[in-house]
């Protein structure tokens, strides 16, 4: 409604995971270091944790633009599924018809799959997200699953990504075995003052035609601070409820006044029901 009025050529604040807004903090920086060690190390898991809405799957998602002609990648969401179900989410998202196939015979296709990706020479990568929803049983099934190799690598590299219970899960006594395998678990925390200023004009730069769009006042910035509490997610719903807030009074000037208007009406009856961690409900 308002990209005219502000002069961008899209949205800056979509809460969509799109890799090309991601502001590179350097905790965001080392995350995608991490995961970039951990695939091309071969080190057959890898564990990145955050609360919601911290930048996770954004992470992931550059990741893969960057390296993608030597990725095969499957990406599974639905976590909520005994291990059989899971395997064939897994196969399904890899292109492997796994139809009317049992557990074994679904374990046999991927670990042919697997051997050819390897003679092709490119990286397998197993994304799960949302795993703190995995049961220890299902994570031990995977430990398994990370068994298919040659003598000299892992044929699969597993990238475990959730809320920080998954850190709570993994160290388990029973998942000891599991825990072992994992190079230390890399964990998102929330942005900082700092960069929750440099983060909204990342965006802003990204999305605008001639580096022209909005001024956000200092006092605005520091209260999209306190309101976010330095979550990313927080940060782009409200901004885009300021920039319309902007567009309907005609100023390109976002203050701390209409910052807090914005925040009214985000906590509004009115509005969708917000939580203050989870976002839009």
């Amino acid at each position: 409604m308002y990209e005219n009025y502000y002069g961008f050529k899209e949205l800056p604040f979509n809460v969509t995971p799109d890799p090309r807004f991601l502001y590179r903090s350097e905790s965001h920086r080392d995350a995608l270091a991490y995961i970039t060690y951990g695939v091309f190390q071969k080190k057959g898991f890898i564990a990145v944790t955050g609360e919601v809405g911290v930048g996770k799957t954004t992470v992931v998602n550059a990741f893969i633009d960057l390296f993608q002609p030597s990725l095969e990648v499957a990406f599974v969401f639905s976590t909520l599924f005994p291990f059989d179900q899971l395997l064939y989410l897994i196969c399904n998202d890899f292109g492997i018809d796994a139809e009317n196939m049992n557990k074994a015979q679904m374990l046999l296709a991927l670990n042919r799959f697997l051997i050819s990706q390897y003679e092709n020479n490119r990286n397998t990568v197993l994304i799960i997200d949302e795993a703190q929803n995995l049961s220890p049983e299902v994570l031990e099934e995977l430990r398994m699953l990370s068994n298919l190799e040659t003598r000299d690598r892992k044929l699969i590299q597993i990238m475990l990504v959730g809320q920080p219970e998954l850190e709570n899960i993994l160290n388990l006594n029973e998942l000891r075995q599991l825990r072992q395998r994992i190079p230390g678990v890399c964990r998102i925390p929330m942005l900082s003052r700092e960069d929750v200023i440099k983060y909204i004009k990342y965006r802003l730069e990204i999305a605008s035609v001639n580096n022209g769009g909005p001024v956000f006042t200092d006092d605005a910035l520091e209260e999209i601070y306190h309101y976010s509490g330095g979550t990313p997610r927080l940060i782009n719903v409200l901004c885009d409820r300021v920039l319309l807030l902007g567009y309907v009074a005609n100023t390109r000037t976002i203050s701390g006044k209409i910052v807090r208007e914005g925040i009214r009406d985000l906590e509004s009856k009115e509005s969708p029901v917000m939580d203050r961690r989870n976002g839009p409900m």
